[in-house]
């Protein structure tokens, strides 16, 4: 893994460079090309310039390969059917890939953490990686105790690593732009800023999956592994051992199983801001096992965030105006929390409301909505993408600072459950913690058992 800056801004550069020379390739070709054969010329360019973006970025590790993931996972549907197997193997490869680090190398990071012997610290300790993240890798081991345990171990220089992407973050959003073009470079940037000093010290994130295991605790069906906080240090961070199957074996069993395991990844994020203020922004595929008992273990807790009750209320009376279809009152909602300047000549409250509503509908409407990657596509766009016929509008919103983690968690969320393509009422689902509705599902009612009536919350005007 490439550490310095000299040397990551060459390969970023490179890459940015060569995607430029393509476009122009591209667009010369386009002059004797109809109009059909350029839409399929561009899907074409899009998903050959993902695919190389792909595998630079997740080489390189740090902040970049974190941009390649966060950037190609929001816009995964929108590729066309051609390209959508492709780019999600490479997706798969991203999330899954093998360990670039030899372990010797990784050992010595867990010796000087720990100012142990591994053999002192561990009764066991398998040196092969099994799994490899944006800045670090995860090992299996056996506490003298005889726990099975996971120990997550930040590789050599990724510190100074992450400090050359920083500087080079103009570049790594042109690329960015090339997978999904309607992310928000500014609104990223300054996400990866904030909170890249969170993502390197591993005892701050020991400290929020204590929390948020408080908070679940005995749980029905959802798990948070209880953190070694004898072992973990600022690079070194062991948990419990969790048995489970992983996403992409999740998306070949039966569609009944499927849609059980989305409704409670919906219910844990989802759940977890609204109930706790307290949520894990980071809801990427690899995060989650499937556990032999029909719980869902959800792991990584590097980028966390609490939200205040005032504004949890005022979003929960935003989605219920949208719910009534009260224009005016979900226009001057979004105006007081500072997503539009209501002044604004362009916006107008119906306009505003059929931008909502195009983004949300999934949750918004009441009935059973399969979620399939068309439909995620045009969700994903209406969010926030040049493609949406409500771009304009979308141009002159600003989302509120303290909410920006909300909506991306939101958003790739949706793109998980897209994958999956399951089926269920989520309008109805998300009601039990938003307004405090009876439970819809048994799920619902496991749910209601462990929080108490209402949802865990009082209920809120809807």
């Amino acid at each position: 893994m490439p550490t310095g800056r000299i040397r990551r801004t060459a390969k970023v550069a490179g890459l940015a460079g060569g995607q430029t020379a393509r476009n122009y390739a591209t667009k010369a070709a386009n002059l004797t090309r109809d109009e059909k054969a350029r839409r399929r010329a561009a899907a074409r360019r899009q998903a050959e310039a993902a695919e190389q973006i792909l595998d630079v970025l997740g080489n390189m590790k740090g902040a970049a390969m974190k941009v390649g993931q966060v950037a190609s996972f929001i816009d995964t549907g929108a590729f066309s059917t051609e390209f959508q197997e492709r780019i999600q193997a490479k997706l798969v490869e991203l999330r899954d890939s093998a360990p670039h680090v030899a372990f010797k190398d990784m050992r010595k990071v867990i010796e000087s953490e720990l100012e142990e012997k591994l053999g002192d610290a561990f009764a066991s300790f398998d040196d092969q990686a099994i799994a490899a993240a944006s800045i670090g890798q995860v090992y299996r081991a056996t506490l003298h105790d005889g726990r099975a345990v996971a120990v997550k171990v930040q590789y050599p220089g990724v510190a100074t690593a992450m400090r050359a992407d920083l500087q080079n973050l103009g570049l790594l959003m042109k690329l960015a732009k090339r997978i999904a073009p309607g992310i928000d470079a500014r609104a990223m940037t300054r996400e990866i800023k904030e909170r890249l000093s969170d993502e390197l010290d591993y005892e701050q994130e020991a400290q929020a999956q204590r929390s948020i295991a408080r908070e679940w605790r005995e749980h029905p069906f959802i798990v948070i592994p209880n953190v070694v906080t004898s072992l973990s240090r600022e690079r070194v961070l062991v948990t419990e051992w969790v048995e489970g199957i992983g996403f992409e074996q999740v998306r070949k069993l039966p569609q009944a199983d499927r849609d059980r395991f989305a409704e409670i990844v919906f219910r844990f994020f989802f759940g977890s801001l609204y109930r706790n203020g307290h949520f894990s922004g980071d809801p990427h595929p690899g995060n989650y096992r499937l556990m032999p008992d029909g719980r869902v273990a959800f792991l990584d807790f590097g980028m966390t965030k609490r939200l205040g009750r005032d504004h949890l209320d005022q979003e929960i009376r935003t989605i219920g105006l949208a719910m009534a279809g009260d224009a005016e009152g979900l226009f001057e909602q979004m105006a007081a929390m500072g997503f539009y300047d209501r002044d604004d000549p362009v916006l107008t409250p119906g306009k505003v409301l059929a931008q909502f509503r195009a983004a949300t509908c999934w949750y918004l409407d009441d009935g059973p909505r399969t979620l399939d990657r068309g439909l995620v596509s045009q969700l994903l766009i209406d969010y926030g993408d040049p493609r949406s016929s409500h771009w304009e509008l979308m141009k002159r919103q600003t989302v509120p600072p303290e909410g920006l983690l909300a909506r991306r968690m939101e958003a790739l969320v949706l793109a998980v459950l897209g994958q999956l393509e399951v089926t269920a009422n989520w309008h109805s689902i998300a009601r039990e913690w938003l307004f405090g509705d009876s439970p819809a599902t048994q799920l619902g009612k496991e749910d209601e058992r462990f929080f108490g009536s209402g949802g865990g919350r009082a209920p809120a005007a809807a």
